[in-house]
Formats: C-alpha cells, structure tokens, sequence
C-alpha cells in the first residue's frame, strides 16, 4: 500500500503540475513526498491525489495538488526564508512549505484544524513549523518580518498587516475576490511599494478575520 500512494504521488507531480508548467524542482520534490493521504480522513485516501480539492473538518478543504504547488512555487523560495503560512487547515500546505524553507509559522482561526495539524505535524518528524491558534489576518507579529507570505483562503482585500509584516522585497501569495469565484494574485512588497500580478482563477473557503470575511 505505501508503494501505491508513492506511485500516485509520482503521477500526481507528472500529470499535474509539469504538465501545467509547475517547474520549480524544490516544490516538486516536495510534492512528490509529502504524504498527502494522511491529511485526510482514512476514508478519503484512495482519492487524496486527483486532481481536485477534498473535504476536511470543519466545513473546509484541502487544496487542489496543483493550485498547493502554484502558489508556493510563486514564493520563489530557495530555503532560507521564514515564512508566514494563515489558514493551517489540514496542515498539508505546512508541511510542503517546511520542505522548501528555513521556518513555518502558520496561523488557524479554527482550533480544532490546529490541534489536528500539530498532531500530524508532529508525528511526521516536521520540527520547523509553529503553529498558532488565532485570527491569521492579523498575521503573527511576534516572529516578524517575514520574508515570505501565504494565504490559503479566499479575502475580501488586501489583509493589511500581512503587508506591514512582509519584508521587502518579498511575496504574498493569495486568492482575492467574491465568495464564489476569486483570482490568485502575487504581490511583490519592494522599497518602490507594492505590485500586484495575477495567477489565474481559483476557488477557495472565505477567510475568516478582521481583514477577512465575516463568520
């Protein structure tokens, strides 16, 4: 059975993203090994690597395989970062993203999405993400500034003080728009200010915080 989900995971990373234009080798590398299956529930194993997003707890969703690997590829990370993860979810994204760079802190407003992420995360053997339990759009000012930042749920607008805690230059990666529909957009934070670029549609759960939707 492992050797199943190995075999799913190399066909997900051929068929899904470089076929795609997902080219970064770092991300794939990562994506070909983290076990996405044991993210979700038991009963959604066999499923865990199409191409699709699937159910967690708490009326959320663990991302497409191929929309986890665009926005971290847009990170342009090489390893060294520390970066700012809101909306832990399953922890999946967490644990890519601890493949691809120095520090993870990654925020949930959902306590029971955290309790679990920890538990996975830590069993897993990631010993380079925290993970907190609070409002994400207010990012986690303590480990500020970051040199890199990701969002893995639907906003109404820019979240300001994940802005004021990117360092510049660097990145925020996250989907923007109405509650149906939303774009993925790249903001690149440098001395001359902010530019945005866009990814491409998508469809996320709403953000939920004081730059978020609300509850």
């Amino acid at each position: 059975m492992p050797n199943d989900y190995f075999q799913a995971r190399e066909r997900m990373v051929e068929e899904q993203l470089v076929s795609r234009g997902i080219n970064d080798p770092r991300v794939l590398r990562a994506m070909a090994k983290i076990p996405r299956h044991l993210f979700l529930e038991s009963e959604l194993w066999d499923h865990a690597y199409e191409d699709r997003p699937l159910p967690i707890a708490a009326n959320q969703t663990i991302s497409q395989p191929y929309i986890v690997a665009l926005m971290l590829e847009a990170l342009e990370l090489k390893g060294t970062e520390r970066v700012l993860e809101v909306g832990t979810g399953s922890g999946y994204a967490a644990a890519v993203l601890s493949e691809l760079c120095a520090e993870v802190f990654s925020v949930e407003v959902v306590e029971e999405l955290s309790l679990k992420a920890r538990i996975l995360v830590t069993n897993l053997g990631y010993k380079n993400v925290s993970l907190l339990v609070g409002d994400g759009t207010l990012g986690w000012e303590e480990h500020s500034p970051y040199d890199a930042v990701v969002i893995s749920a639907a906003a109404p607008c820019i979240p300001r003080p994940l802005v004021e805690q990117l360092k510049a230059p660097g990145y925020l990666v996250f989907p923007i728009g109405e509650k149906e529909l939303q774009t993925l957009v790249r903001i690149r934070k440098d001395r001359a200010g902010i530019r945005e670029e866009y990814l491409g549609d998508c469809h996320f759960v709403k953000l939920i915080g004081r730059y978020g939707w609300e509850n």
